[in-house]
C-alpha cells in the first residue's frame, strides 16, 4: 500500500518528535550575596543622597536576563542552571534565581 516503510505517517511524525518539546523563556535574576559588600550600589545610593533622595537606606545593583529557549523543560531548566553557575554568576559573591515561563 505505501511505497516505503512510514510513508503513510509522514503527517505525524514531527507532533510526535516535538510533542514534550516547548518554548519557554528564562528570567534569571544576578544578585551580590548579603555578606558581600555592593561598591556599585554604594556609589549609587551615595549618588542618590548626593541628589536630594533622603530615606535610602540600602541599594544593590545586580543583573537581569531574559533568554528565549526551546526544548524539554527539564532539560532546557537543568542547562540553565549549570550556565548560571558556571557562566552567567560568580557563585562566590553572587546569587542567582532562575524562572521558566
Amino acid at each position: 500500500m505505501f511505497s516505503r516503510p512510514g510513508a503513510g505517517f509522514s503527517n505525524i511524525t514531527p507532533v510526535m518528535r516535538t510533542a514534550s518539546v516547548s518554548r519557554m523563556k528564562a528570567k534569571i535574576i544576578v544578585m551580590p550575596k548579603k555578606a558581600v559588600v555592593d561598591p556599585q550600589g554604594k556609589a549609587v545610593q551615595a549618588a542618590l543622597e548626593q541628589m536630594g533622595h533622603t530615606g535610602v537606606r540600602a541599594v544593590h545593583v545586580g543583573k537581569y536576563l531574559e533568554i528565549e529557549v526551546e526544548g524539554e523543560r527539564a532539560v532546557v531548566e537543568s542547562r540553565l542552571q549549570d550556565a548560571c553557575h558556571k557562566l552567567l554568576s560568580n557563585p562566590v559573591i553572587e546569587d542567582y534565581r532562575l524562572e521558566l515561563e
